[in-house]
């Protein structure tokens, strides 16, 4: 339709994800009079109220909230966004020109293992895509995909993550596979046993028994523990919870060498992902043992709603599919 153009679409993105015009402007490289008067015109054009304004926000702006119109043409932005570029490259193609940009997002255990794998990958079958990586927790990951800022993020999740949250009508999801979870503890050492407590159950020195069964969680609820980012942290305690403890978490960091260190001093235990592990130096004085697979993390791929037509895309999917066999495999240690 004639009167309904990109930019006016990109607008009232910047608006839902932003919450005021102002802020919308800034994102937008634009100015607040610029934006506001574009959407004058579209809301006279078009015959819809598209943008309540509110009084001042707290934050610096005016607040703006989507009424039922601006939300439906806010949700093409992205749609919109990935039919352009797919028009675009395969422009170039035709010009027999073979070059494009995928911007790809993802976790910081992704960095060390999956990422390369899948950058290679892109730099061998599509050598005319310029790419660029930043690495990110998943809730990040995706708001950067949801305002147009990167094309593909790699992500993960937990069972009951999506208790209460409605899936995102603009994000397609693709599964690449299972993460196990591994609980890493001193060998013969105390694990950080609370002060006061006996220690007689649950340390480092329990006997978790045979090489490659399952750890309860419950054999450690006296330790002292090490979490992770905020989505591990409360997947930690809802396990534990679950194990009928909570656990004393007094170290936290998502670095996955550093945990591993802090272990090896007998400062705490922790769970940490295999694809963590898989690229982190396993010292003699720390013990890896599997956990129970329902703590498994699921490692996913999210692209916006109809990217998959942009040829660079494509070939940054395929990349990722090819690297998936790296989610496979023994737990070191």
């Amino acid at each position: 339709m004639d009167d309904i153009d990109p930019q006016l679409l990109r607008v009232l993105r910047a608006v839902a994800d932003g919450g005021s015009i102002t802020r919308a402007a800034a994102a937008l490289g634009s100015s607040q009079p610029a934006v506001s008067q574009l959407l004058a015109r579209a809301e006279r054009r078009l015959g819809h109220t598209l943008v309540l304004r509110s009084g001042q926000d707290g934050r610096g702006g005016r607040g703006a909230t989507l009424t039922d119109a601006g939300r439906v043409l806010a949700d093409h932005a992205l749609h919109v966004q990935a039919a352009l570029a797919a028009a675009r490259e395969d422009l170039d193609a035709v010009g027999g020109l073979t070059r494009g940009r995928v911007r790809l997002a993802g976790f910081p255990s992704a960095s060390s293992a999956l990422v390369p794998a899948v950058l290679a990958r892109l730099a061998s079958t599509a050598p005319g895509v310029t790419t660029s990586y930043v690495e990110v927790e998943p809730p990040e990951a995706l708001d950067l995909l949801r305002s147009g800022e990167v094309d593909v993020a790699l992500t993960f999740t937990y069972v009951g993550d999506e208790v209460g949250s409605a899936p995102d009508p603009g994000l397609v999801t693709r599964a690449l596979g299972r993460d196990p979870l591994a609980l890493v503890t001193p060998v013969g050492g105390s694990g950080g046993v609370r002060a006061g407590d006996s220690g007689a159950e649950g340390t480092g020195a329990v006997d978790a028994g045979a090489v490659g069964s399952a750890v309860d969680l419950a054999s450690h609820r006296d330790a002292r523990w090490i979490g992770g980012c905020p989505r591990c942290r409360g997947h930690l305690l809802a396990s534990c919870a679950t194990a009928g403890f909570t656990p004393d978490i007094v170290l936290e960091t998502d670095n996955a060498a550093a945990v591993v260190g802090l272990v090896a001093a007998g400062l705490g235990v922790a769970l940490l992902p295999r694809l963590a592990l898989a690229t982190t130096v396993i010292p003699a004085e720390v013990r890896v043992d599997p956990v129970d697979d329902d703590l498994a993390r699921r490692v996913e791929v999210v692209i916006a709603r109809g990217a998959e037509r942009v040829p660079s895309v494509r070939a940054a999917l395929d990349a990722v599919r090819s690297a998936a066999h790296l989610l496979d495999g023994p737990l070191p240690g």
